[in-house]
Order: C-alpha cells, then sequence, then structure tokens
C-alpha cells in the first residue's frame, strides 16, 4: 500500500479529487493509468522557429489552422501542433508525463510532449508527428495521447512560471478559443 508522499501514479479517483483535468469529453478518456487526450485543434508549421538559453530570443513556429470536424480528415506525413481539448491543473506535488496512444503508433504517428510541470495550469499543446508515408486520417477530439500523473515526494521547491501558464497558446499569445 503507497502511503501519503511516496510516489505513485494517481488513479482516476484522485485525478478527479485533485481536479486536475476539467473540460473532458467524457469517462471513456480514464484509463487504468491515465487520461487520454484529445485533439481541439490541428495547426500546420508555416516558419521556422528560435530557441535559446534564456529565451530572450525565443520565438515559436508560425502556424495555420488545419480545420477538423467529425468527418476524418487526411492528414500528410509531417509535423503538426495540437491544441487539446482538456484544461490540465497540475498541484504542486504532482507532474505529468504523457505517451502517444498505441492505436496512433499503430497509425504510424507519434506525439511528442514535454514534461508538465507542477503549477502548471492550461490547455496543453504538443507535437504530432505523421510518420506513415501515407499519412493518417483523424477527426477532432480524436484521442490520441495518454497523460499519466505521478505524486512526488514532496512538493515542489518552485512551481512553474513559464510563459505557457495558465494560456490557451499558440505563437506564445492566447488565440481565440473556437
Amino acid at each position: 500500500m503507497q502511503m501519503k508522499g511516496e510516489n505513485m501514479i494517481l488513479s482516476e479517483k484522485q485525478i478527479k479529487e485533485l481536479h486536475i483535468i476539467s473540460e473532458y469529453i467524457g469517462e471513456k478518456q480514464f484509463q487504468p493509468a491515465g487520461v487520454d487526450l484529445t485533439i481541439k485543434r490541428l495547426f500546420k508549421y508555416t516558419t521556422s522557429g528560435l530557441i535559446d538559453f534564456d529565451n530572450s530570443k525565443r520565438k515559436v513556429s508560425d502556424v495555420e489552422e488545419i480545420k477538423l470536424s467529425d468527418e476524418p480528415r487526411h492528414i500528410p506525413q509531417g509535423e503538426y501542433k495540437v491544441m487539446i481539448n482538456e484544461y490540465i491543473k497540475i498541484p504542486s506535488d504532482v507532474v505529468g508525463l504523457c505517451f502517444p496512444r498505441s492505436s496512433l503508433l499503430r497509425s504510424g504517428a507519434t506525439v511528442n510532449c514535454a514534461v508538465w510541470d507542477p503549477g502548471y495550469e492550461g490547455r496543453g499543446e504538443f507535437l504530432l508527428s505523421v510518420l506513415n508515408k501515407n499519412g493518417i486520417s483523424i477527426t477532432k477530439n480524436a484521442r490520441i495521447s495518454q497523460i499519466v500523473f505521478i505524486r512526488m515526494e514532496k512538493e515542489a521547491d518552485e512551481l512553474y512560471k513559464g510563459v505557457y501558464h495558465r494560456e490557451n497558446l499558440t505563437n506564445a499569445h492566447s488565440i481565440e478559443q473556437k
């Protein structure tokens, strides 16, 4: 039995009690070891980005939205930015790790996602890489990744305060929710 303060993966009950996820579509998203994340918006990259040490010169790539609907849309091989439907609020003693769903991998695509630090709050974005030379077809609200929440041994000494905190972002600017 896990004791409070020990590292452990949070259960559906704990995730709900801590109000970590809101604006999810349905109970089907809750898995034995995490929560499926769904596509709200999809973007293709239109420019290069600039990454530096202290973020003083940082510029994320510009993007253009690819409209999704309930009908499957063919997505060619390439890299895309995904904005999720779910609003995430990470407690001070929890970290989130995100992985691709196996059905996405079996279709020749994957997602890459950064660590979700304690204190992060917002609607996350991550990279969808379509590796299949034939592309894939996808719909709005498709479940493409799973986030796992892990309780840390103690609260973080410092909480996330980055530019992406509490924002629905593309290009480090708020965008209108659609």
